[in-house]
Order: C-alpha cells, then sequence, then structure tokens
C-alpha cells in the first residue's frame, strides 16, 4: 500500500524543513546579487557579458563583503578603472587580490590599504517636510561640512557632499537624528595616489 504524499510530508523533521529554508534563502541571495552585479557592469558600465559575470561571480560567489564599486574610464579611453571597497580579514583580502589578478580583463591590482591616497565619496541627502527651522540647521550643517545646498522646495532640500566616506557616515547619522524624513544615495569611493600626504 502507497503512502499518499500527504502523509509522506507529514513524517520530515522540522530540522529537515530549516535546513532546506536555509539553503533556499542562501540560493536565492547568492543570485539576486549576481545578477545585480552583472546587469550593472555589463549594460551601465559598458562590460561584455562575460567581464561581468567573473566579476560579480568572484564576490557573490565567494560571500565576499562588497561595500562599493565604482568604474570610469581613464585618460586612455579602452581602459576603465575599477574602485572597490571591501572589508575582509588579511587571508580573504589576499584571496580577493590573487584572483582579480588572474583575470585576464585585469590589467593591474593596486592596494591602498597602506598607501598614501586621496579618496572621495559623493552623497546626496534630500530632506523632506522641512520648517523653517529645519532649513537653518540644514545650512548650517552644510557649511560645517563644506556642501552645497544643491537645490530647493518649499519644504524640502537636497544636499550634495562629497568628502570621505568616513565622513559621509557620520553626516548621515547626523540627518536621521536631526530630521524626521530624509533620502539618502550614495556613490561608491574612488581613489588615487596622494603626492605628498594621505586622507580618509
Amino acid at each position: 500500500m502507497t503512502q499518499s504524499p500527504k502523509n509522506v510530508s507529514k513524517g520530515f523533521t522540522k530540522a529537515f524543513w530549516v535546513s532546506n529554508t536555509v539553503e533556499l534563502f542562501e540560493r536565492m541571495a547568492y543570485y539576486a546579487v549576481f545578477i545585480v552585479l552583472t546587469i550593472y557592469l555589463s549594460s551601465i558600465l559598458g562590460f561584455n557579458d562575460l567581464e561581468a559575470s567573473m566579476i560579480s561571480g568572484l564576490f557573490s560567489g565567494k560571500c565576499y563583503n562588497l561595500d562599493s564599486l565604482t568604474v570610469g574610464t581613464t585618460e586612455d579611453p579602452t581602459v576603465s578603472r575599477m574602485t572597490i571597497a571591501t572589508v575582509s580579514d588579511d587571508e580573504t583580502f589576499e584571496q580577493i587580490k590573487k584572483q582579480l589578478n588572474r583575470m585576464i580583463e585585469v590589467i593591474k591590482v593596486i592596494d591602498f590599504t597602506d598607501v598614501f591616497v586621496r579618496m572621495k565619496e559623493i552623497l546626496y541627502v534630500k530632506v523632506l517636510k522641512c520648517t523653517p527651522e529645519d532649513k537653518v540647521e540644514i545650512f548650517q550643517i552644510a557649511e560645517t561640512f563644506k556642501a552645497k545646498v544643491i537645490d530647493y522646495g518649499k519644504d524640502s532640500l537636497l544636499v550634495e557632499f562629497v568628502q570621505t566616506a568616513t565622513k559621509n557616515d557620520a553626516v548621515v547619522k547626523l540627518m536621521k537624528e536631526e530630521f524626521k524624513s530624509i533620502e539618502v544615495v550614495r556613490g561608491g569611493s574612488v581613489g588615487i595616489e596622494s603626492i605628498s600626504m594621505m586622507e580618509r
């Protein structure tokens, strides 16, 4: 006598369902990250599908922590420069560099960890539902951080910050504490070796 599917399903333990559910979500997370990075690289930045798949697969497949990724053309229009920000232990970081260096498309990998570097990140903060007092405070914050108020409405302001990621972290924290409704957009950091000094 065969069991019905309903009776068979009752035989699985709770641990079975938990482990399989976790695996399902892990697979969903992997492919979600992989697809987003592939589309971003191939469609917007001009990478071909193979290059995009390899670079995005490096971070999504190995579960590396990718904080930001910024790409732009250089003085040579056939060469793009990619700035990748990641946080990891020394061993993982060395693995990332080795795997990037193995890629045919990669000309050179530069580690900025212990190098004097100029590095900036662009940040836009839109403050909504502003009172007159809020606007005064926003202008004071913009002056303190050497930012620009680039758009102005009846009850809203748009501020542009170009500074280090650490300073932008402080700005976002401050704005969230001071104002009820904000919208934040951040670009990835870009960096270049400094001539004389380091700025973080």
